[in-house]
């Protein structure tokens, strides 16, 4: 069995029945039946809205987002889909903060479930900084299908590493 990097972590008759998908070349049509077509999000400015009112539903009182943006220099090959971050900044005697949103750029042709999975996922770390029951209760908050999501966003980057672009 080829080593599926983005399901390590689950058992493994999920692994073998993946596997199994992989080797009939099945995998994609199964991926394409519950997500048929990639979002229209294809700009940061309709990024930077999208984000925004997700946050604007569920997280109105953290802290502002300064910078929401696609990233090509994020690759999913380091284990990033997204990024979060805080930049720190004295100004006069005050320590200001900006957060940032990057989210790695081939995200720009997945269905739009995926692409809400990682925003949601990014959004909850204003609250949650580790991956810990607070945070995923957040994720799942904010998404009520969230876990769905994300294994199936990993059969989705398991099926292009694989074979390539699928939308």
């Amino acid at each position: 069995m080829n080593q599926l990097k983005y399901l390590a972590a689950y058992p493994a008759a999920i692994q073998s029945q993946v596997q199994q998908l992989l080797d009939n070349n099945q995998l994609a049509s199964v991926i394409l039946k519950k997500y048929p077509a990639a979002h229209a999000i294809k700009t940061d400015k309709a990024l930077y809205d999208y984000v925004l009112d997700i946050k604007n539903d569920y997280l109105r009182k953290t802290e502002p987002l300064s910078k929401i943006t696609f990233d090509s220099k994020i690759h999913v090959i380091n284990h990033a889909l997204g990024l979060h971050t805080t930049i720190s900044r004295i100004q006069g005697s005050k320590l200001k903060s900006k957060h940032e949103i990057r989210i790695a750029s081939m995200f720009k042709e997945v269905p739009i479930e995926f692409l809400k999975m990682i925003v949601v996922h990014e959004l909850a770390h204003l609250k949650e900084k580790e991956h810990d029951k607070a945070f995923y209760k957040l994720c799942e908050y904010m998404e009520p299908q969230y876990h769905q999501l994300e294994f199936d966003l990993r059969l989705y980057l398991t099926q292009i590493d694989r074979y390539g672009k699928l939308f």
